[in-house]
């Protein structure tokens, strides 16, 4: 049975969770392949606000298995805090959830590490916007490989000693940087201490989730791959340097999670009916005016994990064309239509000025892209509350033709539209077809 997958088309905070939770009873198996604990996926459920960073937005959805893959890092005690959070709420996620051994751990002198960094280049430039999570470093440990700590090693018998051995690894180099503070914090007997109750308390729910996710492809059961962050965070892709450390666009999908790119038939980009951005780097149609505030009002942009408020702006056509083209993404979910409800006006950005000339492609390099200047092109608002609806009828004529332009200009066709938090407030223009792959 072939997999369908979830992806942000913009730069994150799409309502990726949103989604995800509304699909998961339709499939067996719901993975989140990419990310840390700097992902905030936000699931509403009546009066129920549920605010996820490592567990997927299948959790609350008991006949669904729930894994987090290889290509996710885990920050431990934040995953145990999220999972205690649930079984306090009557979720009790250790009967669907499965952590991969081949994860990899975001340990304390990573979190010292991003601390640090953050401070060097706050004296010296433009923050990338890193949540201080420790994800960064922790993704380059992986890679690097002498430092790096899996899931799996919590259940190895030499735990003591790895930790004892890379801890003091650390602190030299954190000396050596000049953060002798930083470098007295990380005491290996805490380390060694805290790493073992985390064996104690997660190590029924370490297992080789690539060998599940392949038996359940063989058995012919559906999978929805959940990504997070959003495309154009994408380290190989996105607005380099200021992205994420992992491929958070569609090309990550079987990289983080082991299930090949030949199974996944449906590609949903999920991305707001207008643009957010947090942190620093360049945002060509970013509002720095009353109609960016009232947008960020209305929309309550703020970061699930940060609590940053959010930069807005309109909607860019060149962006999410490029989006949609990268990750394969063949239907579209445009969120928070609610927002706009309260305009007279709209703008779409439909292609870009750049040193006097026009550019209809997105733009590979930063600096390029922070001197793009955007081509608007100006629509009528419909000025009308639209929470109550339910069906793309209930929608007035002008928000339709704004899903329709905005369909033309990405070159998709609009699958979903929310016109609020809650799952009522989701429509689906054809949720059959959208399934039938």
């Amino acid at each position: 049975m072939p997999a369908a997958s979830v992806i942000g088309l913009q730069w994150g905070d799409e309502a990726k969770g949103k989604l995800v939770d509304l699909l998961a009873p339709r499939h067996d198996c719901v993975v989140r392949y990419q990310g840390g604990a700097n992902a905030g996926h936000t699931v509403v459920s009546g009066s129920e606000v549920y605010k996820l960073h490592h567990v997927p937005s299948g959790i609350l959805h008991s006949q669904v298995r729930n894994f987090i893959t290889p290509g996710v890092v885990i920050e431990p005690t934040t995953l145990l805090k999220e999972l205690n959070g649930l079984k306090a709420r009557g979720i009790d996620p250790t009967k669907n959830l499965m952590i991969s051994e081949r994860a990899h751990l975001v340990m304390p002198w990573h979190l010292a590490e991003d601390k640090l960094m953050n401070a060097v280049v706050a004296q010296g430039g433009e923050s990338i916007g890193t949540t201080l999570r420790g994800i960064g470093p922790c993704y380059r440990d992986k890679v690097g490989r002498n430092f790096a700590v899996r899931a799996i090693d919590l259940l190895q018998p030499d735990l003591g000693d790895r930790l004892e051995t890379i801890a003091e690894a650390k602190r030299q180099l954190l000396r050596g940087m000049g953060a002798d503070d930083l470098a007295n914090e990380l005491s290996s007997d805490q380390i060694i201490a805290q790493a073992k109750s985390w064996a104690t308390e997660l190590g029924s729910l370490i297992g080789d989730t690539t060998g599940e996710l392949l038996d359940a492809l063989d058995a012919e059961q559906r999978l929805l791959m959940e990504g997070a962050q959003g495309s154009l965070l994408d380290i190989d892709h996105g607005t380099y340097p200021f992205v994420t450390s992992s491929n958070s666009s569609g090309v990550g999908i079987s990289g983080g999670s082991g299930v090949a790119s030949c199974w996944i038939r449906r590609v949903i980009g999920v991305a707001k009916a207008y643009s957010t951005r947090v942190g620093g780097g360049p945002f060509p149609t970013e509002l720095l005016c009353e109609t960016g505030e009232k947008i960020r009002k209305i929309g309550n942009e703020y970061g699930t994990t940060t609590g940053r408020p959010r930069r807005c702006g309109w909607f860019d056509a060149v962006a999410v064309r490029y989006t949609v083209r990268l990750g394969g993404v063949d239907s579209l979910a445009l969120m928070m239509m609610d927002v706009l409800g309260h305009f007279d006006e709209l703008k779409i950005c439909t292609a870009y000025e750049i040193d006097g000339k026009r550019v209809d492609r997105f733009p590979s390099d930063a600096a390029t892209l922070r001197r793009a200047k955007p081509i608007l092109e100006t629509l009528p608002g419909w000025n009308e509350d639209v929470t109550g609806a339910r069906k793309l009828s209930d929608l007035p004529d002008n928000a339709i033709a704004y899903l329709n332009r905005v369909s033309e200009l990405v070159g998709i066709p609009v699958k979903i539209v929310s016109v609020g938090p809650d799952r009522e407030q989701t429509i689906f223009v054809n949720m059959e077809e959208l399934m039938s792959f």
